[in-house]
């Protein structure tokens, strides 16, 4: 069953040894992300989903690691003692298995033992009181807006089918150029991106995001869109409600983080 649904940033810099000093400039997002962190709490979650950006992929297929044992760092990020473990799920992953052959859907097992930093922040800051529960890594694809809908729709089946208390997470910073100092300099579409995404998300259309301009998408420098087209796809049919827990940019790249409460 379905027992929590959420939007989170991923920065590195959120990593206390990594962001250091920096880390005071996004308070309002880590502050935010210990809200979440408590709500994941009380949900108690057996396993978490964790949709990333920046994991393995493919152009034609949704990816799930299938690995069962997931170890995270960041020496990448210049961090070489913040480190920690999670256990696969192998009977969720069996079902999975047969529910995209069933269903037919483009789909991919990998077996990747370190997770990417879009799994890796913000499932390190959100499962300090959660020591023994397990995670599975998904990633998007390249596929149509629907067809990210659909597979969400796929994992809902199955979670809503199993006894075991489910977390989903989209992993999805939004514009990539706020400011004129952003990694992607100024973005075309960026500020309204967001601001649209977030309307969008505060209002329940979800048509209104599938349905967005494609090259308007593209001009805001995103890397959240499809992460959170997935979780809409499992969130199809729910009555939630949307609850914007922060939003800022402080280096010029849109944090959201955000609970869909049901």
């Amino acid at each position: 069953m379905l027992v929590f649904a959420a939007i989170t940033p991923h920065p590195p810099l959120l990593i206390p040894n990594i962001g250091k000093e920096e880390t005071e400039k996004v308070k309002k997002t880590s502050l935010a992300l210990e809200k979440l962190e408590q709500d994941l709490y009380l949900a108690k979650p057996d396993i978490i989903f964790i949709i990333s950006p920046h994991g393995s992929y493919f152009a034609d297929a949704f990816t799930i690691n299938a690995h069962t044992n997931f170890v995270s760092n960041f020496k990448e990020f210049g961090d070489l003692e913040t480190k920690k473990e999670w256990s696969g799920d192998l009977e969720i992953i069996s079902k999975i298995d047969y529910g995209y052959n069933k269903n037919q859907t483009p789909l991919r097992m990998i077996g990747e033992e370190i997770l990417d930093h879009g799994s890796a922040v913000p499932l390190f800051l959100l499962t300090k009181h959660l020591p023994n529960v397990k995670i599975l890594p998904i990633g998007y694809s390249q596929l149509s807006n629907k067809k990210h809908l659909d597979f969400g729709y796929m994992l809902k089946e199955i979670i809503m089918n199993t006894e075991k208390r489910v977390a989903v997470i989209a992993s999805a910073d939004l514009s990539h150029g706020l400011t004129e100092n952003s990694p992607a300099g100024i973005a075309p579409t960026g500020k309204e991106f967001d601001n649209k995404l977030i309307e969008l998300l505060e209002t329940r259309n979800t048509a209104g995001i599938v349905n967005m301009d494609e090259k308007f998408v593209e001009d805001a420098a995103q890397c959240g869109y499809r992460s959170i087209l997935i979780l809409l796809g499992v969130l199809k049919n729910m009555d939630y409600e949307f609850k914007n827990y922060s939003y800022e940019f402080p280096f010029g790249v849109g944090y959201l983080v955000g609970n869909f409460v049901f």
